[in-house]
């Protein structure tokens, strides 16, 4: 071939560039559009059976059937940069104007799972220090949420996660089900004790009673105490509560301090969880999002495609713009097998520009992608994690 002819068959794939950019330009023109027909009518992202249409024609559009497999994958790619252009167009920002932010109502409500004396209620009593509140006691986390969801409460204190034992899966599937947002988080030092009445010897004790969470953070102080035997209790304030009002001595609770004085118990042994440097970060809801300008955490649940490759794509797009994944937790989806959402935290603020490229890059690769909150990250957490 002679290099002028060559040049020639590089002017004809010069023309056809220009005409797919101007066709490209066309089409992610009507994609815009669509993006504003989906969010005015509250739909989906994703329309999977569209999509599978789209790809199904390619070996229909071309001549040469050796060409199918090759538009299928060019269809592929442009069918991602719609679908990130659409949800940067259906942005879910957590953000709020000043003038259309609502003011705390008088009195402000707080609602927590357990009863005075609990982790829970020391985590409310840290972070709302110095405001004056209402406390609310629910028995279930559930509870708490629903208090949030219906008016019953402004906030709602939930833990989320043990330094020890990991995440409270729990909470997590709540975030997921509920319409509820993270406005704020709490690390709470946690330091267990076994909890007795005045007088009682640890010899003399046989049953003990804790939440599960409790008993886990606290497993070599009970293969060390094997006579003991242990009982599951919804809360360690309420397990101390229990063994308060028996007025039993062969019975005793693994709680705080705080459980202790709450209910005129002693301490029979101190410090009994495994790991010393044990925290639970907790979580503050509320029902509305809240403008923070000093927001720089991110919490996000995503389900993923059930394919090769799609979390590494889920995890790529935090990365490709350089952001801090600081946590990831898998949830299984309860109607599917094998499948699985991802709640992710991620350092950051909404305002940020490539924040807003990458969760646009994670809705793009998602099935489903819920926001869950902006918000300022504890300052022990950031210590716990870095």
């Amino acid at each position: 071939m002679k290099k002028t002819d060559l040049q020639t068959i590089r002017q004809t794939i010069d023309r056809i560039d220009r005409e797919l950019a101007v066709l490209f330009e066309e089409r992610m023109a009507v994609v815009r559009a669509v993006a504003e027909y989906k969010k005015a009518n509250d739909l989906p992202l994703r329309d999977k059976v569209r999509e599978a249409q789209v790809l199904a024609k390619c070996q229909e559009l071309v001549q040469d059937a050796a060409n199918a497999s090759g538009l299928q994958r060019l269809m592929t790619e442009i069918i991602e940069i719609s679908c990130s252009e659409e949800a940067e167009l259906m942005s879910e920002e957590v953000t709020v104007k000043a003038a259309e932010r609502q003011r705390e109502p008088i009195p402000l409500v707080v609602a927590y799972q357990g009863v005075p004396g609990a982790y829970s209620h020391l985590a409310v009593q840290q972070y709302f220090v110095g405001r004056s509140i209402e406390e609310q006691h629910y028995t279930l986390f559930e509870d708490v949420v629903q208090a949030v969801k219906k008016g019953e409460a402004y906030y709602g204190v939930l833990p989320i996660e043990n330094s020890s034992t990991g995440g409270i899966t729990e909470v997590y599937d709540l975030l997921r089900r509920y319409d509820c947002f993270i406005v704020g988080e709490k690390c709470v030092k946690v330091e267990h004790h076994l909890l007795a009445n005045p007088g009682a010897k640890l010899p003399e004790i046989s049953e003990v009673y804790s939440h599960p969470q409790g008993f886990a953070q606290c497993r070599p102080f009970f293969k060390e105490h094997p006579w003991l035997r242990q009982v599951t209790h919804f809360n360690t304030a309420k397990a101390a509560e229990l063994v308060s009002q028996s007025k039993n001595l062969s019975l005793a609770a693994v709680a705080g301090k705080q459980a202790a004085v709450q209910y005129g118990l002693e301490i029979v042994a101190a410090n009994i969880n495994a790991n010393k440097n044990n925290y639970t970060r907790f979580i503050v809801i509320s029902n509305q999002p809240k403008e923070c300008p000093a927001a720089n955490k991110i919490t996000l649940v995503a389900g993923l495609k059930h394919e090769p490759g799609s979390l590494y794509k889920l995890l790529g797009a935090v990365y490709n713009q350089g952001l801090n994944m600081l946590s990831i937790e898998s949830r299984p989806v309860e109607e599917r097998s094998w499948e699985y959402f991802f709640h992710i935290d991620i350092s950051g603020n909404l305002g940020e520009a490539k924040v807003q490229a990458a969760l646009a890059e994670v809705r793009a690769n998602s099935t489903y992608c819920k926001l869950l909150g902006n918000y300022q990250r504890d300052q022990m957490a950031r210590s716990l994690k870095e």
